[in-house]
């Protein structure tokens, strides 16, 4: 099977399938934003009307702290599910992602699928997709022609070896990843993006990708969509056995989102993704020490639909991140980012077994709070 074919592949399988990782017990979800509590401020002492949503990422000004994350592309019947999010990115002034470019450095008649996302959004902020498994493979001019291809603002390198271990075509060498992420830091000619695909990462690694010179960290946590999981439908479909068992036994491996964004939170910008579903959990997260927030499953089957659907979708969000703003006492996105939330639940654990501090976060405060 082509890139191409996987892509397409992946994205209906993403809408016709469960594929999030599973329910935890009593019913939490994985990402462990259930374990997170906004602390309630009965005396705001702000104007829900003028609260100043706006936020700068690489040098880009958005109007929410919003990344439509990297979905699609490679494939024809791609290019108008890419074209609807790009004119929602567009007319709400917030970033988008495209999905893995693989594809058309490969097959350059793909390159309209990623193309018409510039195309659509002259003026938002927008990111490229390559593999780190592929970097070697493709090396500078590669991920410069995947730059040039949507005149890109960024580049994300995604890190999906979970994927890789179960496809039976995957690249499952990593070694020198690390160094090849450096290399490009350095000579790739917009910055650096650094992004899980649904595993998430820990403490450890986002130092070593800070050191290495990335410019922002995508969490990218377990709770959203689990790539193992789209995997197993996939072997299920040609009959893969190994595959099959491999994908179910893995389909929630992984550091919870919530987690993750605490992990992560050092010394760069951390974009979180990985199962939010609302701008509640927006709010959480950025609480938890995240600059911006991606969403991308929920945004397919209005992609689906066309350029208003998608925009209905992401003015809720919008909307339900203002209402926890106002109910915090927050009137912008860098005072969320000092608002107090108390972690509980399973999250905690995690937390505290990994030596983070989480009372500190319920002890947080900032100018309004009373």
């Amino acid at each position: 099977m082509t890139t191409s074919e996987r892509k397409i592949e992946h994205l209906l399988l993403c809408v016709e399938k469960d594929v999030e990782a599973h329910k935890t017990y009593l019913g939490l979800r994985a990402s462990g934003f259930d374990d997170i509590d906004m602390v309630h401020n009965c005396l705001p002492e702000i104007n829900k009307k003028s609260l100043d949503m706006e936020t700068e990422f690489l040098g880009k000004k958005l109007r929410a702290p919003i990344l439509i994350a990297s979905m699609t592309g490679g494939h024809p019947d791609t290019l108008a599910v890419n074209a609807a999010l790009a004119g929602a990115a567009e007319e709400l002034g917030i970033g988008i992602g495209v999905g893995s470019q693989r594809a058309a450095i490969e097959d350059p008649s793909m390159e309209n699928s990623f193309r018409v996302v510039r195309d659509k959004a002259p003026n938002a902020f927008i990111y490229g997709n390559v593999g780190a498994a592929q970097l070697k493979e493709f090396g500078i001019e590669g991920l410069e022609r995947a730059v040039e291809m949507i005149d890109a603002d960024a580049m994300a390198i995604h890190l999906n070896f979970l994927q890789e271990a179960i496809q039976p075509e995957g690249n499952v060498d990593a070694t020198g990843c690390l160094n090849s992420i450096k290399k490009f830091c350095t000579e790739l000619s917009v910055p650096v993006i650094v992004k899980e695909t649904g595993a998430g990462i820990s403490h450890s690694q986002a130092v070593a990708i800070s050191e290495g010179g990335a410019s922002a960290i995508d969490v990218g946590g377990l709770g959203g969509t689990s790539w193992a999981g789209v995997e197993t439908y996939r072997a299920q479909k040609r009959g893969d056995l190994l595959s099959d068992h491999i994908g179910k036994q893995f389909w929630n491996w992984g550091i919870p989102t919530a987690v993750s964004i605490v992990e992560s939170s050092i010394s760069i910008p951390v974009v979180a993704t990985g199962g939010l579903r609302s701008g509640l959990d927006m709010a959480k997260s950025i609480a938890l020490g995240a600059s911006l927030c991606g969403i991308a499953l929920p945004l397919v089957g209005p992609a689906l639909k066309g350029q208003k659907d998608v925009m209905d979708k992401l003015t809720l969000i919008i909307e339900e991140l203002k209402v926890a703003m106002f109910l915090s006492g927050c009137r912008t996105v860098e005072e969320l980012g000092n608002a107090p939330v108390v972690i509980t639940g399973k999250t905690r654990e995690y937390l505290e077994q990994r030596g983070f501090e989480t009372a500190k976060f319920a002890r947080k405060r900032y100018k309004n709070i009373i």
